[in-house]
Parts: C-alpha cells; structure tokens; sequence
C-alpha cells in the first residue's frame, strides 16, 4: 500500500500541496484530475519522492517517510516508478535500446523474457527496433510505459500520458492500464480526459488550489454530491 498523509509541499512562499491525504492499493487505478496549477503534477512527484515535502508522511510498502526528511540510502525506486509527459526518450536510440537503458549493459534472459512479453501485450512488434522519430506520439509512449514496466515497479505513477493522443491511441492506452493493472501494480496518473478517467479508474481524486476537494469511485465524476467537482466536469465537458 502506498499512503500519503498530511502533506504539505511549498514552492517559496506558495503553497503547492496543503494537508493532502490519500491511499492507493495494489491492483487499482486512481486518477488525479484538476484544473491547471492545482498541483497535481507535484502531488505524483512528491508521493514518488521525487519532490520532498516540508510536512507529513509517505508510507510505501515498508518503508516510511516523515517529513522533513532525507531519502538517502532509502530511495524507493523502482519500486515506484514514474513515467513524465515529456517521455524523456532518447532519439538516438531506437525504443528497445530506450527500454533496455535503465538495466545496464547486461540483460539476462529473465528480463529478455519480460521483454518479449511486454512487446506482446503492448503490440510493439513492428515499431520496436525503431528510432523516435520514426514512429507516432502514441507508440512513444507505449515505449516509455513498457521500460518503466521492465523494471518491475509495484506503483506506476503516469503524469499525462494521454496528451496529444488521438481517440484510437487512447484507447490503446486504456486497455494496456486494464493489463498493468492485472499484474497487481497499482496506477496513479494524473489526466484532463474524463471519459478516460471514468472508463479507468478504481479512485478519482479532484485537487483544487492544492487541496483534495473531493475523493471517491468513479461514479463521483458523475454524480457528485459536491458544487464544485459538477462546475468543473461541466465545463470540461462543454470544452471538449
């Protein structure tokens, strides 16, 4: 289980994250959605350990964070990793070569094994041994989700990884969540679709001014109680 509680992140004297709580279990997906500069983006960092927070507690697994602290010699990588919007691909390595990179020189052949597996669920086979810029948006990211795979995280945090995707690419993605969530590692990513976070989720989390507004399943995005979370689906929804 992976559980943030009470914390609060600043950036100077703003703060980005203020007294957030929540808890994500193996095998489900929780989206994160907001408006823009609401924090969501910090808040996967931070329950990452990638941004340390000024107050609070993240607890992954066995391993415990009260902040401030320091991480060092306890990092939790890779057990949870992260894959960024920006991808962080290196163009002048085709997609394998980009999968393989954070395992070293050598691969044994367990991890060739997983490898191939993952070209297979992924449907990769015809793009793998491709450059960058040989190849859409969407089989980019499918690489960068497949190389954080490799590297057998049990919490997969993904910031946006539906941007700049066409509606057949989406749902590509959505059904590969559906297979990562059936390997028993729990998803947290943050998103502006909301057809793609009701088609996905298990937990929806509305931040706001960095602040959890309202949390719940996905029928909350819905049918919500709350004022707020129905003006902001609203005016998606008209926008979209």
């Amino acid at each position: 289980m992976l559980q943030a509680s009470n914390i609060t992140k600043r950036f100077g004297d703003k703060v980005v994250l203020d007294n957030v709580s929540l808890t994500v279990n193996p095998g489900t997906i929780t989206s994160i959605i907001g408006p823009s500069g609401s924090g969501k983006t910090t808040l996967l960092k931070t329950i990452g350990m990638l941004e340390l927070a000024e107050l609070g507690k993240v607890v992954i697994d066995d391993m415990s964070y009260q902040f401030p602290t320091s991480i060092e010699g306890r990092e939790p990588w890779p057990k949870v990793t992260i894959v960024f919007q920006q991808l962080f691909i290196w163009p002048h390595l085709t997609l394998k070569q980009n999968i393989l990179l954070p395992l070293g020189e050598s691969v044994s052949n367990e991890q060739q094994k997983q490898l191939n597996e993952l070209i297979e669920t992924f449907d990769m086979h015809e793009f793998i041994n491709r450059y960058p810029n040989e190849v859409s948006i969407g089989q980019r990211q499918r690489a960068a989700i497949v190389r954080a795979l490799m590297l057998n995280p049990k919490y997969l945090l993904l910031d946006e990884v539906t941007s700049s995707l066409d509606v057949e690419q989406i749902s590509s993605i959505l059904s590969h969540l559906g297979e990562i969530k059936k390997r028993g590692v729990a998803v947290v990513l943050v998103t502006h679709l909301l057809n793609f976070a009701k088609s996905v989720s298990d937990q929806v989390i509305f931040l706001e001014n960095g602040k959890i507004v309202v949390s719940g399943p996905r029928d909350i995005l819905e049918n919500s109680s709350n004022e707020r979370l129905r003006q902001f689906t609203s005016l998606i929804e008209q926008a979209s």
